[in-house]
């Protein structure tokens, strides 16, 4: 795609340790691999997570599959456990060898998040399905033998949907498949030759959660309007409606021969339930936050479940044949009748950002997480670099902040629990931070201005081979003089406001690979800056200048010096131009354009003070603070000056 055509291109990145071993922001998806004692994870934070579920594990964390770039939202273990299929926000499918945990293809038929998966286990055949109302039927065997450079691959879809669909279905023959979307009807497709067989109403919300039997004859939905319903698809109609949640059914597991159902979501129980008898429930516990999805244990007896803590637990099931009707019914429906009260297992999540203040100097960003920790994270240098404990945020917050003013050259968003920083969408945002590199920590030397943008740039892009990098006398210039940023850095360039184009560890771009792909990514005004070291424009200021009216003389009063300046020029600067061009000798002209109103050059003993709104000035203040700070107006930016007896 030429870069004419492309919409614009945003850069990202995460800032994040090395390895990230807990989930963070919630655990979407769960799959069970019997064979390998093996539990796959999907997670908010966009990552998939690989877990030992033996008996005496101190540790259980295996590995962690990395590739999307936003939640994802459902895994499928298919062929055997040798591969998963994963669904994400950022539009894509993606193919994995599950063993060694890397993404093989990615599959961008999807035009918006994509919510749901199914698998027709005997047919090895996957459905995919979400907010653009289109489903997908995608042949395993075809998927998996994909490569990263060749995964263009037709695919039968399913049409008719008119809302976006949350949940999907199929039975392991691939002969029904079933969908739940916003518009609360579930829709009955043949897989087999993509014909629409049926449409069932009676949910008032949104469909969450759908399983169907073996034979296709039955079918279990879960709604977020808080009820179960058992559907016989043979006579099109609802056999009956549960009603033992007190609040949204998000998830839902059925037993192998579709006896009972255990379900799960907003109110934090996980409850056993006999289809043809109701009344015959059993809370089998109750977690500590709603609850997302839930899978068998590899014997069946217990389930797995996450939350949107991000915590994944086994609990032990009770014997089908225990839930009587006369000990655990309607009227004594409450958590005291809970079957189990502590996990088998707990693999606890860890904590996620939930609040964030970006300091003054635009590059410090204060945060809190889930546990009231407090931490301050160097944009700069993508990294954490204050850990503070549980400290009052709002005071910490004030206790930073300084009367500096820096535009906004990046944005912030929490989605994934981490910091992810979009730096600016086009030049003039992203490369608008101008600031002393002295008072930015990075140099000692004075009067050096750096461009926060351009930096960070710099940095990220330091690894990658480009033919252009060189300096004007011709020498090979790498990175920035003053810092880098982590190898382990996700780098994102995606379209603004849509899908990811490419994303890559910092570390990596060095790879022949690597490098082509960034050829074909990468916007030209940022390999301008990054790699052909060209400096960015700088941001001009337009103010006017006159004397005070303490010491205004009638012609004073006519005359209005319009000047532009760089932003971050400091006040001393102006007042030492008020010294030499205007209060200087009678021949110099003001930048005005005017003549100046001294006809001696000022006396020593003098000096002069520059007010903005009667307030005095700091010499050490740029322009574009006192404009935020004391001026605080649109209307045109007016300084004073007055000379002071010393």
């Amino acid at each position: 795609m030429s870069s004419t055509m492309r919409k614009k291109t945003q850069v990202s990145f995460v800032i994040r340790d090395e390895e990230e071993r807990r989930h963070k922001n919630g655990v979407s998806s769960l799959q069970l691999d019997p064979l390998q004692g093996r539990l796959y994870s999907a997670g908010r934070d966009g990552i998939i997570r690989v877990w030992q579920t033996g008996a005496g594990v101190q540790d259980r964390y295996i590995q962690s599959m990395e590739h999307h770039t936003d939640w994802v939202n459902d895994i499928v273990l298919c062929c055997g456990g040798k591969n998963l299929i994963s669904a994400s926000s950022d539009t894509t499918v993606k193919v994995w060898n599950a063993h060694k945990g890397f993404c093989m293809s990615t599959l961008r038929t999807h035009k918006d998040y994509v919510r749901t998966l199914a698998y027709a286990k005997d047919k090895e055949q996957v459905a995919s399905a979400g907010l653009d109302r289109a489903i997908f039927l995608w042949d395993v065997n075809t998927l998996t033998a994909l490569t990263a450079s060749n995964n263009t691959v037709t695919t039968s879809s399913l049409v008719g949907n008119k809302e976006s669909i949350y949940s999907l279905a199929m039975n392991p023959p691939g002969t029904i498949l079933v969908s739940g979307s916003t518009e609360k009807v579930l829709r009955v497709w043949d897989p087999r030759n993509c014909s629409r067989l049926m449409k069932l109403k009676g949910h008032a919300d949104n469909v969450k959660a759908l399983v169907v039997s073996r034979d296709g004859s039955q079918c279990v939905s879960g709604s977020s309007d808080g009820t179960i319903k058992l559907w016989s698809l043979s006579q099109q109609r609802c056999v009956s409606t549960i009603r033992v949640h007190s609040e949204a059914v998000w998830a839902l597991l059925a037993t192998e021969n579709f006896t009972h159902i255990i379900s799960g979501g907003r109110d934090k129980l996980v409850i056993i339930t006999e289809l043809r008898n109701p009344d015959n429930f059993m809370i089998v516990c109750e977690e500590t936050a709603p609850i997302l999805k839930l899978c068998f244990t590899a014997d069946q007896q217990g389930v797995w479940v996450s939350t949107s803590e991000s915590d994944i637990r086994s609990w032990k099931l009770p014997p089908l044949n225990s839930l009587n009707s006369e000990t655990y019914n309607q009227n004594s429906y409450n958590t005291n009748n809970v079957y189990q009260t502590a996990p088998v297992y707990n693999i606890p999540g860890g904590p996620a950002i939930k609040q964030y203040v970006v300091l003054n100097d635009k590059r410090h960003i204060l945060t809190k997480d889930t546990v009231s920790n407090v931490a301050v994270y160097d944009v700069l240098k993508a990294s954490r670099v204050e850990e503070l404990g549980e400290v009052d945020f709002d005071e910490e917050v004030k206790k930073r902040f300084k009367m500096v003013f820096v535009p906004n050259w990046f944005n912030v968003d929490l989605k994934t629990g981490m910091l992810t920083i979009h730096l600016g969408q086009d030049e003039t945002d992203c490369l608008s931070a101008w600031v002393s590199a002295k008072e930015a920590g990075l140099t000692t030397e004075n009067d050096q201005k750096v461009n926060f943008g351009a930096l960070l740039l710099q940095a990220l892009l330091e690894h990658w081979n480009h033919p252009n990098r060189v300096n004007e006398s011709g020498q090979k210039v790498i990175g920035n003089n003053y810092f880098s940023v982590p190898l382990h850095t996700p780098l994102i360039f995606s379209e603004v406001g849509g899908r990811t184009l490419y994303r890559l560890q910092v570390g990596d771009a060095g790879g022949e690979t690597e490098g082509n792909l960034l050829s074909e990514t990468v916007p030209s005004w940022v390999v301008d800056v990054a790699i052909e070291m060209v400096a960015p424009s700088l941001n001009k200021l337009p103010f006017y200048l006159l004397s005070h009216a303490s010491c205004q003389s009638k012609q004073d009063r006519q005359k209005k010096d319009r000047l532009v300046a760089n932003d971050f020029i400091q006040c001393r600067k102006v007042a030492e131009h008020v010294v030499e061009k205007i209060l200087g000798a009678g021949d110099m002209a003001a930048p005005g354009g005017n003549k100046s109103n001294g006809d001696t050059a000022i006396a020593q003993d003098e000096k002069v003070q520059l007010l903005c709104m009667d307030q005095v000035l700091d010499p050490n203040m740029d322009l574009r603070t006192v404009r935020h700070f004391i001026w605080k107006s649109n209307v045109e930016f007016t300084l004073h000056y007055r000379v002071m007896k010393q």
